[in-house]
């Protein structure tokens, strides 16, 4: 079966969208991209607050992971279920289950509760972002499709830097419930707007579920995240449970294969795996979030342990990066994707992420100063910028209609874990060298004030000894950063290019 671009014989080009309509369909988008990007920054910032209220310290960081877990663990089913039933129906559901489960978490009365319902609000969550450039996608020809992702790449920087901050205030001037209801209001507005002005196409696949193929990969992936979430943290890497996790992960991943080379319409087709730009693009994309997601983790730490700076003032200083990709999404998607080339940008954005990496570690390693950090910084941001709205526009260009919900959201899947086998990696390698270079145990970390806030000769002795073990592990994941990056360089050389279409390929309006 062929999954190349080609038109779809359901394909009716009379019944293309207007501009009117995409605009207010995009709008409605926009606010549920922005719910889903903030929501994931929003909690972490009221997370002591939770604690104090429902106890249970010891399981907090689940109150993050289960929703990471659940989002990351969907976001193939919604594609290939919004190929079957439409995408209407599908972005319909997974709005009201985010609100449902912001609803619930919200009313929580202890962590176990929280920790199920932020579960709820992770499964609603997995089908927003793909959903929206699935979506996207069917209304806006590729050589036009940039500047809408870019804007989609500029959403998700911003609210990133936002969502700690309506974090603090919410829980501060309110409760941190209402970090979760708030999400209400903002959703049924965006929730109303899709629905009155999205069309339902008739479906390209016969409404057929695929239950065992979809039982069987979600078990392979909530076991392979588990283990990558767990291993070094709750448990060791070569304890009993992450042994038997990651043995349940490789047992029901081959008999996930094996059913889908069998199954007449699979959850996943394995056809998609056979289309080399799907296959080059799902492994830069990996590579990319597992380099940025793996170093920038500990940029907070290095700024405030390495350069003692305060954790607001931190914040304002990741603030480069995340302005980088919001500048080089727009300029990218209003300007350089007008010529239909999208890989050029590509490799000159993975060029300067990769130079901006090797920088960065040669700043941590040898105590440079701000002047040369954040310039840095600013340029990892505007290189990634240029790759990841272009990779979603390769993919959707490349792919028939049929398969267009289900690549778009196996691609953004495959993002998702490199982010997080890089944290996983990168945590590892923080613990490893400081290790190694403190004998064998992990060093006490201390925040120093900035400025210093030595009284001793003794303390100020053991502030240095610290902040150089830091300095140089914290150094050492910005060189694994690098070459994670550096092979998605090499990598994307792989990519083929396609011609963007300036026309739209999408299928028939549904008679409702």
């Amino acid at each position: 079966m062929s999954l190349s671009n080609t038109p779809s014989t359901t394909a009716d080009h009379t019944h293309a969208p207007t501009a009117q309509e995409v605009r207010r369909v995009f709008y409605g988008l926009v606010i549920v991209l922005a719910l889903g990007a903030i929501d994931q920054s929003i909690v972490a910032t009221a997370l002591p607050r939770i604690v104090s209220d429902l106890g249970g310290i010891s399981h907090l960081s689940w109150v993050v992971t289960a929703y990471i877990l659940a989002s990351t663990a969907t976001m193939p089913l919604y594609g290939k279920l919004s190929d079957q039933y439409g995408r209407k129906p599908m972005v319909t559901i997974a709005i009201l289950t985010f609100l449902l489960g912001s609803v619930l978490s919200g009313a929580s009365r202890n962590l176990p509760q929280l920790i199920v319902f932020r579960a709820i609000q992770g499964i609603g969550a997995g089908g927003l972002l793909p959903l929206a450039q699935i979506i996207i996608g069917d209304m806006v020809p590729p050589r036009e499709r940039g500047k809408r992702q870019g804007v989609i790449a500029a959403i998700f920087a911003i609210c990133s830097v936002l969502g700690p901050l309506l974090g603090g205030i919410i829980t501060d001037v309110l409760s941190w419930h209402w970090i979760f209801y708030v999400n209400l209001p903002v959703g049924a507005v965006a929730l109303v707007m899709i629905n009155r002005t999205l069309r339902q196409y008739a479906p390209l696949h016969a409404r057929r579920i695929d239950y065992l193929g979809s039982v069987l990969m979600t078990a392979a992936t909530v076991s392979l995240l588990l283990v990558l979430t767990l291993g070094g943290s709750e448990w060791p890497w070569a304890s009993l449970p992450i042994a038997s996790l990651a043995a349940c992960a490789i047992v029901t991943g081959v008999l996930f294969v094996r059913h889908v080379k069998h199954e007449p319409e699979p959850v996943l087709p394995l056809g998609l795996f056979h289309n080399r730009l799907f296959v080059v693009a799902s492994i830069v994309m990996a590579l990319t979030f597992m380099g940025l997601l793996g170093a920038t983790l500990f940029f907070p730490l290095f700024f405030q342990l390495v350069m003692g700076a305060s954790p607001a003032r931190s914040g304002l200083l990741i603030g480069p990066l995340m302005a980088g990709m919001a500048l080089s999404s727009l300029f990218n998607g209003r300007v350089l994707l007008r010529a239909g080339r999208y890989k050029p940008a590509q490799v000159s954005g993975l060029t300067l992420a990769t130079i901006a990496f090797a920088v960065l570690t040669w700043c941590a390693a040898t105590s440079q100063g701000l002047g040369t950090i954040e310039p840095a910084i600013l340029s990892l941001g505007l290189g990634l910028g240029l790759v990841m709205p272009n990779m979603t526009i390769a993919v959707q260009n490349a792919l028939a209609p049929v398969h267009r919900g289900v690549g778009t959201a196996t691609l953004t899947f495959f993002r998702s874990l490199g982010g997080l086998i890089g944290v996983a990696g990168s945590g590892a390698v923080l613990a490893w060298q400081l290790r190694r270079q403190n004998g064998g145990a992990l060093p006490h970390m201390t925040m120093f004030p900035e400025g210093g806030g030595a009284d001793s000769a003794l303390t100020h002795h053991v502030q240095a000894a610290t902040v150089a073990l830091y300095r140089h592990a914290i150094a050492s994941t910005f060189t694994a950063g690098t070459c994670v990056v550096a092979l998605a360089l090499l990598v994307i050389l792989l990519l083929p290019e396609i011609p963007l279409r300036d026309r739209l390929h999408t299928p028939s309006p549904a008679t409702e």
